[in-house]
């Protein structure tokens, strides 16, 4: 009966923590549970194995996000040497 506004009302979502562009975590601002985006891109509860998932899957985008970024600062140097 604690949280009797979220079984009323539904959950009153904030994204918490930014995976990927595409998965996020979210926490309800009344209940404070935690939920995240599965594979289909529905909402479901984050349980210890999606909380993993989620973090192995952000270290994954950020190296790649950290990769691109060197490569294309790489390019624009080799672009300002040129003239």
């Amino acid at each position: 009966m604690k949280y009797i506004h979220c079984k009323v009302f539904g959950h009153d979502f904030y994204i918490s923590r930014h995976v990927t562009n595409y998965v996020k975590e979210y926490t309800c601002n009344n209940c404070k549970k935690e939920f995240t985006t599965d594979s289909s891109g529905n909402i479901t509860a984050l349980t210890p194995k999606f909380k993993e998932i989620n973090q192995v899957l952000g270290n994954i985008h950020n190296r790649r996000i950290t990769k691109a970024r060197e490569k294309l600062n790489s390019d624009l140097n080799l672009l300002a040497f040129k003239h």
